[in-house]
């Protein structure tokens, strides 16, 4: 067939995604083909020198992250695929100075957390969201697929070894951090699609994200800048979207300001708070009770676990309440929400909530909106439920499919 007479394909990204998920399941190592990757092939390489294990306090208080004891590595070439996963002492990593991660952002990474909970147990929270959001955020970047079930197996086991001495079981409420990355390493300079990768998972430790006095405090972007836009690669989980923010971020808070509320679009929808997926808690004018939050089905914004859970607990215990409505909205309707006195004000209202932290206040073009909070400043009404039912699940209070928990090996 000519190259004129191929069909075109309207969606390039996702037809080119989906050829390569056609080729790794078809994968098997054997007869030619590259190899999958396969959690059965890890291997152990333990430390011999495990190091002390600080407090919480004493591991954030420095300028270096805190990791464990141990990393899982995995390599892949286009040649061959996957090699054998391995655990192994942490330390760092080897790299050409002219890596493709370096050079051209071919990296991509997820992150999660491992909670010690209040039965004891050891407990991921929807690991298999993250593993699939990594593998669909490696295809919009040309880096390898994978099966992300055995991406999962291979954080279970690198938590079974780590997990009971770095959260020990007397020690419950306390979590760590895990962090999937994912990097191009072929050594060539050139604006291409990497041949080498390398796929690490740590766990470290992690400041708590809890709720500054008084609330967050948002300042609407500025005018010549977007965190991302339709077409671009937002709803992936790469390097990229996050160092271009950075600059706005640190001007908001030498205003006195948290976050940036990103806005997009001559309308100014309202998109994500700083990095995290943001919700409105308001009345509408026919007088329904409703959370509403940017949609998925441009692309735009990230596909956050949080966000989904929110989102699909609130639909099962609250829908009677309230409607929990995806749609674009902009800066302006909520500016008129305000001005009429539509953002709910009640003994304990909360009419937004960050990463299930109270905002108390936007600051967009010299207005401030000032959000309701509950008594002395605590989350109000839907955020303090909301906030209660996920992180039961998180700590073991409430048993629910949600909370995967962690067989540990014996120390």
């Amino acid at each position: 067939m000519a190259p004129s007479a191929v069909p075109q394909d309207v969606n390039l990204t996702a037809a080119a995604i989906q050829r390569k998920e056609a080729a790794v399941s078809n994968g098997d190592g054997g007869h030619g083909k590259p190899a999958a990757l396969d959690a059965s092939r890890l291997t152990y390489s333990l430390t011999k020198s495990p190091r002390p294990v600080p407090d919480e306090a004493t591991a954030n208080s420095g300028d270096e992250t805190v990791a464990t004891d141990h990393m899982v590595t995995a390599t892949w070439k286009a040649s061959t695929g996957w090699g054998v996963p391995e655990l192994k002492p942490y330390g760092p990593l080897s790299l050409m100075p002219t890596a493709s991660c370096l050079h051209y952002a071919t990296e991509c990474f997820e992150g999660l957390k491992v909670f010690r909970g209040f039965d004891g147990k050891l407990r991921v929270f929807r690991p298999d969201r993250n593993c699939a959001r990594m593998n669909m955020s490696a295809g919009r970047i040309s880096l390898p697929l994978f099966d992300p079930p055995e991406l999962e197996k291979l954080m279970v086991a690198l938590l079974s070894v780590d997990g009971p001495r770095w959260l020990p079981r007397d020690q419950p409420g306390n979590f760590l951090y895990i962090r999937p990355t994912l990097i191009g390493t072929q050594s060539q300079l050139g604006v291409q699609a990497p041949r080498e990768a390398m796929l690490y998972i740590i766990v470290t430790f992690m400041p708590r994200m809890d709720s500054p006095p008084g609330g967050m405090r948002l300042h609407t972007s500025p005018e010549d800048m977007v965190r991302a836009w339709v077409g671009g690669f937002g709803y992936a989980k790469v390097g990229a979207n996050y160092g271009p923010s950075l600059m706005a971020t640190q001007d908001a808070r030498r205003r006195g300001f948290h976050q940036i509320l990103w806005l997009y679009g001559r309308q100014g929808e309202c998109t994500e708070a700083g990095a995290s997926n943001f919700f409105v808690v308001w009345r509408r004018r026919d007088g329904k009770k409703e959370i509403i939050t940017a949609p998925l089905d441009d692309k735009l914004i990230l596909d956050g676990v949080t966000r989904r859970s929110c989102l699909d607990i609130l639909r099962d215990r609250m829908s009677a309440e309230m409607e929990i409505t995806e749609r674009k909205y902009t800066i302006d309707e909520l500016v008129e929400a305000d001005a009429e006195g539509r953002i709910l004000e009640s003994p304990s209202p909360l009419p937004i909530f960050y990463f299930i932290c109270p905002i108390s206040q936007i600051h967009h073009r010299g207005k401030d909106i000032n959000i309701p909070m509950g008594p002395e400043g605590k989350a109000g009404e839907v955020t303090g439920k909301v906030k209660t039912w996920i992180g039961d699940i998180m700590y073991g209070r409430e048993q629910h499919e949600w909370g995967v928990v962690i067989p540990e090996k014996e120390q």
